[in-house]
């Protein structure tokens, strides 16, 4: 990459929503060959000598429906549950239903009061992981305080896990020649817009801010797996600045605004803004405005490609829980 950049220097700008669009089209156009290739079956009856035979016929037509019934539905699903009325997390799933009818996704929309009981939201996740015509299962995030979060997620089959964190996933993700099912939704659209705007990750230096089992762990060992050579900066990382100087690939999933300067970053580097934080504005209407772990302004005369906040990451983990349930549908329709 460039050791110096001209005073006028822009980076590219990284459009997440853009990319995230394509995608979407991808999985519509796939979830639609899907479906015209396994969701009908005709149904034809069997004549011997001209004549129909009755028990024959009866047998053939039950047979027939049993293959109909399991079939008539071969398009993928996603049950999305949410517990309680939190606004945000309504926001969340409104999102990604209204997404998951975009591109043709059968939503299975699982709503409980905020004091269903643990063992209550368990036997749901169960009734789901036995459901043929669900591929996914996603449970939105966070739970009331009384409901044990890991044991619910654990309880979700792995074969619909389409979130990604579960342990038996996240173990394959770690470990060199395993593939795990599915990849985790922010980490893989991380990947997916490196790839998409034609950043090369073999080789590369590159350094993860933040180490959360949502975004900072898993993307460091996808990265690993993409031939990158990755340092994981984080609260306990003395001079970190010196490290992301280094980087080739920046990704920021630290939850803090604008930590990142633009004297932190390498010229030409490739910065992912995973983070979302809210601000003070009195411009604003509401008072505040959304900026990233990278201070934008700054970082975008410096660095090579930037996501912007909004508009970069966000995107995309939508569109990989779409992509994720298209494979989960995929590995069961087409076997």
């Amino acid at each position: 990459m460039a050791s110096s950049l001209p005073s006028d220097h822009k980076a590219k700008i990284i459009d997440g929503k853009a990319i995230a669009q394509t995608i979407r089209s991808e999985i519509a156009s796939e979830v639609s060959h899907l479906s015209q290739k396994y969701g009908k079956v005709s149904l034809s009856f069997l004549s011997l000598g001209g004549l129909w035979h009755g028990c024959a016929c009866a047998r053939l037509i039950r047979c027939s429906y049993i293959i109909w019934k399991s079939c008539s539905t071969m398009v993928p699903g996603l049950a999305v549950v949410i517990v309680g009325t939190r606004k945000d997390s309504q926001s969340y799933v409104s999102m990604k239903r209204k997404a998951c009818a975009e591109v043709g996704i059968t939503s299975f929309d699982v709503d409980l009061p905020e004091q269903v009981s643990e063992a209550e939201l368990i036997d749901k996740v169960h009734e789901l992981n036995a459901n043929p015509d669900v591929h996914g299962i996603l449970v939105q995030l966070p739970l009331p305080k009384h409901i044990n979060e890991e044991k619910v997620l654990s309880e979700i089959s792995i074969e619909k896990d389409v979130d990604g964190f579960h342990p038996l996933n996240i173990g394959k993700l770690a470990m060199k020649g395993r593939e795990p099912l599915f990849l985790p939704c922010t980490p893989k659209g991380c990947l997916e817009l490196l790839s998409r705007s034609g950043i090369s990750t073999k080789g590369k230096k590159a350094v993860v801010v933040g180490r959360s089992n949502i975004v900072g762990l898993p993307v460091s060992l996808l990265l690993l797996k993409a031939d990158a050579t990755v340092t994981v900066v984080h609260s306990h990382t003395h001079n970190p600045e010196s490290i992301i100087r280094e980087a080739d690939i920046i990704i920021a999933a630290a939850g803090q605004a604008m930590m990142i300067k633009g004297s932190w970053i390498k010229p030409g580097a490739a910065v992912i803004d995973v983070g979302t934080n809210a601000v003070d504005d009195p411009s604003k209407k509401t008072g505040y405005r959304l900026v990233g772990d990278v201070h934008f302004a700054e970082a975008s005369k410096v660095a090579g490609y930037i996501t912007p906040v909004p508009g970069g990451v966000g995107p995309m983990t939508v569109a990989m829980l779409l992509k994720n349930t298209l494979e989960g549908a995929k590995r069961v329709i087409e076997k």
